[in-house]
């Protein structure tokens, strides 16, 4: 399967030379998780498979590149280069960098965070690509603030008509962007996402020990990893695993918001508290050993652009549970089970049959491996190269 990769990827570089692509690496500067790890996932990707390719990072402040060093490879950074853009460095980004990227040379841009400059027309040597990772503030408009819906939409919007072409990040996503800005789904590509290659890796027994005992980890746990907000449907796991035994267990690790406050009183009432354990910033380095020491994964989220968790536990040798309505059969794939995000007995029945069905259990981690390897980083680096080079025809 690697070499096959390596041949693809191979016959894709080959189509132009050398190319001299630019950036918007705000959120790879400056966000350690969400698009800031996909902006880093695609920079190191691209920097890792075609070195020949001279790639310029676009950062709005130069005090704020610290999440860079993580990248290995060669890359230039340009930040605003006038007292005024200097000042006004978020301004930069949005109206003044197209300056810079026309006195750069740029053959192609790539907003890798659902917006481009607004002027980026005005380069008119240069291609744009902007990725579009969801439209979720639009599908549930009622967990975002109403100026961040307004601000979202109109960037979005404006950079889905400006971009020569658009990237999607799932299927569904693609769906929404047609659906809700009527986009020509022939200006479209779907381009997948991967997960870090350490969740491929198995976790030595005796650090799986060491995070175990660090948490307080039960024996046999169901895991789910992702903020702890409405959006992500945690209270539908609570509520399923108050119809089960007491032998199951849930350990839930993302970041807190008062959402987690209202699963936890549901839970007191319940008279079950005792079997949720909230985890709250858990070091990225540990949290393989959490999906390797898990029995089942759940994801019960009501809408996502694509789903990474359920990536990460398919690789980790996870059985997976998913909710029906967005992309996470995507993300999943067709051995993973998935549920109605609102039906709780449901998600009760799926969890109990990944825990009692052994022939079903081990069907699920073998093909959810096998799945996984779709979402191979050479292969999703020929993908990119091909949506480069159609832009650039």
């Amino acid at each position: 399967m690697i070499l096959y990769f390596s041949i693809y990827l191979s016959d894709i570089s080959r189509e132009k030379e050398h190319m001299k692509i630019g950036f918007d690496a705000k959120r790879a500067a400056q966000n350690r998780t969400g698009l800031g790890n996909y902006s880093r996932f695609v920079l190191q990707l691209l920097m890792d498979c075609v070195p020949e390719n001279d790639y310029v990072l676009y950062v709005p402040d130069p005090e704020k590149c610290s999440l860079l060093s993580a990248l290995k490879g060669k890359f230039m950074l340009r930040f605003p280069d006038t007292c005024f853009w200097k000042r006004f460095c978020s301004l930069w980004r949005v109206w003044g960098m197209t300056r810079n990227i026309e006195k750069d040379g740029i053959d192609l841009y790539h907003g890798l965070s659902n917006e481009l400059p607004l002027t980026i027309r005005k380069a008119k040597q240069t291609k744009s690509i902007v990725t579009i990772h969801d439209l979720i503030f639009l599908r549930h408009p009622s967990c975002y603030p109403v100026i961040d819906r307004l601000i979202y939409n109109y960037k979005f919007r404006r950079a889905c008509r400006n971009a020569d072409r658009i990237i999607a990040v799932s299927e569904c996503t693609k769906r929404d962007i047609v659906s809700l800005y009527h986009v020509d789904p022939g200006k479209i590509d779907v381009v997948y996402q991967s997960c870090d290659k350490r969740f491929k890796h198995v976790v030595p027994e005796e650090e799986k020990l060491a995070v175990k005992e660090k948490y307080a980890l039960p024996d046999k746990f169901v895991l789910s990893v992702g903020s702890i907000e409405k959006r992500k449907n945690l209270m539908l796991l609570a509520k399923a695993i108050c119809s089960l035994d007491e032998s199951y267990k849930v350990v839930a690790v993302g970041k807190y918001t008062p959402y987690a406050g209202k699963v936890k009183k549901f839970l007191k009432r319940q008279g079950q508290e005792h079997r949720l354990l909230m985890i709250h910033n858990v070091p990225f380095k540990e949290l393989p050993a959490f999906y390797q020491l898990a029995t089942t994964f759940v994801y019960p989220s009501f809408y996502e652009g694509f789903g990474i968790p359920l990536l990460e536990a398919l690789n980790s040798g996870v059985p997976v549970i998913g909710a029906h309505g967005s992309c996470l059969e995507e993300s999943g794939g067709p051995f993973s089970l998935y549920v109605p995000p609102t039906d709780a007995k449901a998600l009760a029945k799926a969890i109990e049959r990944t825990y009692s069905d052994s022939v079903l259990r081990e069907n699920m981690i073998r093909e959810g491996k096998k799945y996984a390897e779709k979402f191979e980083p050479e292969y999703l680096a020929g993908r990119l190269l091909e949506v480069y080079h159609k832009t650039l025809k």
